[in-house]
Parts: C-alpha cells; structure tokens; sequence
C-alpha cells in the first residue's frame, strides 16, 4: 500500500476509514485523518456512480475495465467538461431539463 500511496498524486490532508493499515502508511508531507466510519464516503460513491451511468467503459459488466488507460482519461475528461458545463448551466436555469450529453459541444 506504502508504494501505491507513493505513487499517487500529492494530497495536503488524506481521510480513509480507521482500517489499521491505513494507520502505518507515511503521507509526508500532507496529513492523514482516520474518520470512524464510512459514513463520509456517500459522496465519493455518487461520484463513481455518476461515472459508471454515463460511461460505458466504467459499467460494471465484469471485473475488467478498459484496458487503455489513455482512452479511460480521454473519457473521464469529456464526462468531467460536459458534467461542469451542466451543473453551470442547471445552476443558472434550474426548471429547464437538461442531460448531460447536450454539454458535450460548446
């Protein structure tokens, strides 16, 4: 876990539920902070919900998932253009309906 942690992209604070292996792990330079349950996730589990509904290289037919890593970036980072463009646009039109695949041309 120590040398996936490594690995990952620089974070100042890190959460994770009170897993003790979570406890061992060194996050220099950012802080760590056990939360008693996995209560806090709700949003992080939206979020990957979110993902797995409207990109189909993320559905969970299997364990497997897109093997090209730089066509799952290329995805997530039209999901995540499209997806803002809508909240923005829902934000400042509330009753209009709108789905996410009409944000995905400026």
């Amino acid at each position: 876990m120590q040398a996936m942690l490594d690995r990952s992209p620089f974070a100042h604070q890190y959460y994770s539920d009170a897993f003790a292996t979570y406890e061992t792990l060194v996050y220099t330079p950012g802080l760590h902070t056990a939360l008693p349950n996995k209560s806090q996730t709700y949003s992080v589990e939206a979020d990957n919900a979110e993902l797995r509904h409207y990109l189909a290289r993320l559905a969970r037919r299997s364990r497997c998932f897109s093997r090209s890593l730089h066509a799952l970036w290329r995805s997530v980072k039209l999901f995540v253009f499209a997806w803002n463009r809508r909240q923005l646009f829902k934000h400042e039109f509330p009753k209009v309906l709108a789905h996410v695949r009409d944000f995905i041309y400026p």
